[in-house]
């Protein structure tokens, strides 16, 4: 099963932001809007996100166009506030009218690799997404550490806490939220899954989603996709249904296409790689026809 928290009560919100000191990071209008027409979710509307990135710093900065053969001259490197970014981000998805249903944070949620001090973080800047009714669900990038989240979930069982993949039924479309793990493999078991989900689905257009690219990076900096992405893709080529694959790792707001297969690289919520890059969250909205995505 997928990594899914669910909506909380504005007095649990206000009870753990207590319990922390009052340090949640929230504007009290986003709060209070958060507690008002908590009916008022759309449920073809889905908020995406990925590679929030987040420290156990509240104040950790990062310069995302700073790696191993950037074009960017030292001296000119762009930085970004990783705590505020994903603060901003939930701020924005919370004023929507109506709200996402569903908001899905596509792996990454971690900096380093997956310390439990930032995912305690990563956890107290989601709790508004939570307290306005909004149910999260995230799936695992190669800075995440399962175990270390999941201790952080009591609710959550300790049998479940294999392979992160699951299936969220929409009016208009299924999502099939996979794993690709620490390495970029799904394996020969999660492939079989995936296509069982999908042959026991074929009323309703397919989207799937995972953190990594499936096949190797054609934007800014070169990123290894996917060790099995191509039989990813062949068994979606095989499935008229399936009809995108979105994922994050490559900070870069992307598309592809193969037959009706469409592929979409999520912009990463905190930093980029490439100078003057766009980054941010991606607003899903679900008809019969079609799913428009906006930057």
């Amino acid at each position: 099963m997928p990594i899914t928290l669910p909506p909380i009560t504005r007095r649990q919100f206000v009870n753990r932001c207590l319990a922390l000191g009052g340090t949640a990071v929230m504007m009290p209008r986003a709060l209070a809007a958060a507690d008002r027409d908590r009916a008022g979710l759309d449920q073809n509307r889905v908020a995406l996100l990925a590679d929030t990135h987040i420290s156990a710093d509240p104040d950790r900065v990062y310069p995302g166009t700073k790696w191993p053969g950037s074009p960017v001259k030292e001296g000119e490197h762009e930085s970004v506030h990783m705590a505020k970014c994903l603060a901003e981000a939930a701020k924005s998805v919370i004023a929507l009218n109506p709200r996402p249903a569903h908001l899905i944070v596509n792996g990454d949620c971690a900096l380093s690799n997956g310390k439990e001090a930032e995912y305690k973080e990563f956890l107290r800047l989601v709790e508004p997404i939570r307290a306005a009714g909004i149910t999260v669900h995230v799936t695992i990038g190669n800075h995440d550490n399962r175990k270390n989240l999941w201790r952080l979930l009591p609710f959550l069982k300790k049998e479940q806490v294999g392979v992160q993949a699951g299936v969220i039924e929409l009016p208009h479309a299924n999502l099939v939220l996979l794993d690709s793990g620490r390495k970029g493999v799904l394996g020969e078991e999660q492939l079989k899954w995936l296509a069982e989900e999908l042959d026991e689905r074929v009323d309703k257009p397919a989207l799937v989603l995972g953190h990594f690219n499936p096949y190797p990076n054609r934007g800014v900096r070169p990123i290894k996709g996917m060790r099995d992405g191509e039989s990813l893709l062949e068994l979606l080529a095989e499935r008229k249904h399936a009809r995108a694959y979105i994922h994050g790792h490559t900070h870069e707001w992307q598309y592809d296409r193969r037959d009706h297969l469409q592929i979409i690289g999520q912009p990463a919520v905190s930093y980029y790689f490439g100078k003057g890059h766009a980054h941010g969250w991606v607003d899903m909205k679900l008809t019969a026809m079609s799913a428009d995505l906006e930057l």
